[in-house]
Formats: C-alpha cells, structure tokens, sequence
C-alpha cells in the first residue's frame, strides 16, 4: 500500500504541512546512532583527556539543543514545545553508542527532533575528538520507536544476529 507524500501540495510543490485541527496528544520518540572511534580515543573519551574538555557532556548539551531547534534545520519541521529531550551514551569497544529519547503535548510527532539530537550529538563527539582521529565514522542514526498520534505506535525490528 503506497503512503500519500503529505509535503507536497496540488502543484507537486513543498509545503509545510496544516496540523492545525489534529488533536493535543503525547507524543515520545526514541532514536539512536553510533559513531565508531579508536581505542586511543574511547580511552581519552572515557577519562575525560580529550583537550576540548568533556565529549559526552558537551554532545549531551549539543544533542539537547538540537532537538530544540530542529524546525529551524529541516524546511518543513514543525516548531514544538518540548516537553523532555534526553541523551545517554553508551561507550562499547569500538563505538559510542547514543540514544535519545524526545517528547511533546503536542498535534505532530517528535520523531525529527529525536533523530536529530542523535545526528548532532555523534557531529559533535566527532568534532570534539577529530584531532586524535579523522576517519571516525557516525552510522545507523535511525527511529528505534515512537508513540501517539493518528498512525499510532512503532517500534523498529531489531535484526537478527
């Protein structure tokens, strides 16, 4: 069944789209990514030498303030009162693992603001440990799950392996 593209009006234009007579309902979003590092810096990561200062509480903050401007970086993004935007990371052997956790009262889903707290918080442990390594990779940013609003729940499959 072929979903009917909302952004785009009669003309086959972009338009922002009137949420205007949707009801208020919760709406929680989950999204996470990872960016993968060398051992020199998950160690430098870990014990707070990196020479920028603290990577994860400054992709904490960047990851936060990015959900709440998420309507002023995507062109048909919805300005929302937020009402919970939440980062934890995750240090593994190889990767910084980040989930986010965003939620609203509000007539349109936070599923943008989630995915991008996630992207700028890896942009940022990237920008603040490039000096020790370049070729960093930030990779499988997608929306683990989200609930509220007329198409109800998701929840992403998890792959088998």
């Amino acid at each position: 069944m072929a979903e009917e593209l909302t952004h785009f009006n009669e003309q086959g234009r972009a338009h922002m789209v009137d949420v205007g007579g949707k009801p208020v309902t919760r709406r929680e979003a989950q999204a996470g990514g990872e960016i993968l590092v060398s051992p020199e810096v998950l160690q430098k990561i870990r014990d707070g030498s990196m020479k920028k200062g603290d990577v994860l509480a400054v992709a904490q903050v960047a990851g936060i303030m990015a959900a709440k401007r998420s309507w002023e970086l995507i062109p048909m993004c919805h300005p929302l009162p937020l009402t919970r935007v939440d980062l934890s990371f995750r240090l593994g052997t190889d990767r910084v693992e980040i989930l986010s956790t965003v939620a609203c009262s509000g007539v349109t889903g936070v599923e943008m603001e989630a995915l991008t707290a996630v992207s700028v918080a890896a942009l940022t442990i990237y920008d603040m440990c490039k000096a020790v390594q370049k070729d960093m990779k930030i990779q499988n940013i997608r929306l683990l799950r989200k609930s509220g609003g007329k198409s109800g729940d998701y929840i992403a499959e998890v792959p088998n392996g």
